[in-house]
């Protein structure tokens, strides 16, 4: 079997192959949106824009059902475009290369962008349906959720009848997700004074590659290496050592929500440090693999580069170097009520110099996430105060918050059942470290009761992101089944 529209389900996947073929990345989704519209319009479907660019549908009752409570289905359009260095892809032109690997589905060196085309596949595949059973539905198609949950922050009352609302947008087969982490970018900015470069310096590029990286809130957990952390672990070191090192540029790691895989440092050093400088990189590399051991690719190399335009200035060098070393990563707290999920959390996501003429700046851009609203907005403040203590600018943008779970939900007790007389075994209930749409939705429908679930997608926001093909089989059984027992309505 060569393609991937050929699995089965194939009303799924073949919804889901057309989603690859379309440019559809966080911020740039026109074009899947218009595509969108008219697969609505062709089927006679009910569909709209919203003020924001959100695509909301409507579908009636087939024959039998309309007794049935109004059911919502929600997933989100974009998806983050991630890829690996050395692979030639523009997300903003080219198809999506997705191939079947074994038992799963995944792509040729970028994002699949299962998450979460699976769910936007499913909803369009219902939507298309002319032999489903299915009470009233109605679908919302959010934006940008991947980049700042637009869509869903500027959702507004009055677009939907509904009182029940599936969200697709998990990642493991048999969990039931009814809560959630909210979050908040942490923006920094650092102007450094540009010099020449001295006339006997040799200069190098450090590479930091090969890393897992991952979902910055599912995987932020696991342990995993970050890509700017181990850069400037090896440049603090080295710097320390000798003096006359200077930083000419870095650009490390790519999205906010996802773990810097890949990190690369443009450095100098008097042509007499030159070998010193080797051996530094080379004796760290060893000690920060041999405490990494879940990172088996990950490769450090220091190679010499072409002498770059300017350096940066000692004195912002030096608190750079240390701010970033400070900067907590990771898992700040693990909740005292729910075992082995994380509460709060930081991701140290992209650190870049840029220039716009005599312009210099280090660009650093963060993500804290947190179950408790209040410990969010605590562990920003600490991020935010490690970069002000050294001379920055900062700002705590985009604040979303959490989904409160509701463990008496009627919407959970049903999927429950269902999954039960299904599988014959108990789903588990869960609540997620990752931020979902669902927060943002009970602000302009409170009424709506919410469940998310989802196949089991491995590896989401990088370019080893991968679909497990039964799972997705057994997802399309599972979400048919929820639809056809939607309860009768009491209106």
């Amino acid at each position: 079997m060569s393609s991937i529209a050929e699995l089965s389900p194939t009303p799924l996947w073949k919804h889901f192959a057309k989603l690859c073929e379309i440019p559809r990345p966080s911020k740039h989704e026109e074009k899947v949106v218009a595509y969108i519209i008219d697969f609505c319009k062709e089927r006679g479907l009910d569909v709209k824009l919203d003020q924001i660019g959100n695509v909301i549908i409507k579908k009636p009752a087939t024959p039998g059902m309309e007794d049935r409570k109004t059911l919502a289905m929600q997933s989100h359009v974009d998806m983050v475009p991630q890829k690996n260095a050395d692979t030639d892809h523009d997300f903003l032109k080219d198809p999506i290369k997705a191939y079947i690997d074994g038992d799963w589905v995944t792509a040729e060196g970028t994002t699949l962008g299962a998450d979460n085309g699976i769910g936007v596949a499913a909803i369009l595949a219902l939507l298309e349906s002319t032999d489903i059973p299915h009470p009233p539905l109605e679908a919302l198609l959010t934006i940008d959720e991947e980049a700042g949950m637009t869509g869903a922050k500027h959702l507004q009352p009055g677009h939907f009848e509904a009182e029940l609302l599936l969200n697709l947008d998990t990642e493991d087969e048999g969990e039931l997700y009814v809560g959630c982490a909210g979050g908040v970018d942490i923006n920094i900015s650092m102007p450094y004074t540009a010099e020449s470069v001295p006339s006997d310096h040799k200069a190098f590029r450090l590479s930091v590659r090969g890393l897992r990286g991952g979902h910055s809130g599912l995987d932020i957990d696991k342990g995993r290496g970050n890509a700017n952390k181990i850069a400037n672990r090896i440049i603090d070191i080295a710097h320390r050592e000798l003096s006359g090192l200077r930083i000419a540029g870095l650009d490390g790691g790519s999205l906010r929500n996802a773990i810097p895989r890949e990190s690369f440092s443009t450095l100098t050093v008097p042509a007499g440090n030159a070998g010193r400088l080797m051996e530094i990189v080379l004796q760290e590399s060893a000690v920060i693999k041999a405490e990494l051991d879940n990172e088996a690719k990950l490769d450090i190399a220091l190679d010499e580069t072409e002498a770059p335009s300017s350096i940066m200035d000692r004195d912002t060098q030096q608190r750079l170097v240390r701010a970033v070393r400070a900067c907590p990563n990771g898992v700040e707290r693990m909740s005292s009520d729910l075992e082995g999920v994380a509460e709060t959390s930081n991701n140290l996501a992209r650190v870049v110099t840029e220039h716009d003429g005599s312009d210099h700046q280090v660009r650093i851009q963060c993500l804290v996430r947190s179950l408790s609203d209040s410990a969010r907005d605590d562990h920003a403040l600490n991020v935010a105060a490690t970069f002000q203590l050294a001379g920055a600018d900062t700002s705590l943008d985009n604040p979303y918050p959490g989904w409160t779970p509701n463990m008496q939900s009627p919407l959970l007790a049903l999927m429950k059942d269902v999954y039960k007389d299904m599988t014959g075994a108990e789903p588990a209930v869960k609540v997620i470290h990752a931020g979902l749409e669902c927060g943002l939705l009970a602000k302009p429908y409170p009424h709506w009761d919410m469940v998310s679930f989802g196949p089991t997608i491995r590896r989401a926001h990088s370019p080893e992101e991968r679909a497990h093909i039964q799972s997705v089989a057994n997802f399309w059984d599972y979400f048919l089944r929820v639809v056809q027992a939607t309860p009768a309505s009491h209106r």
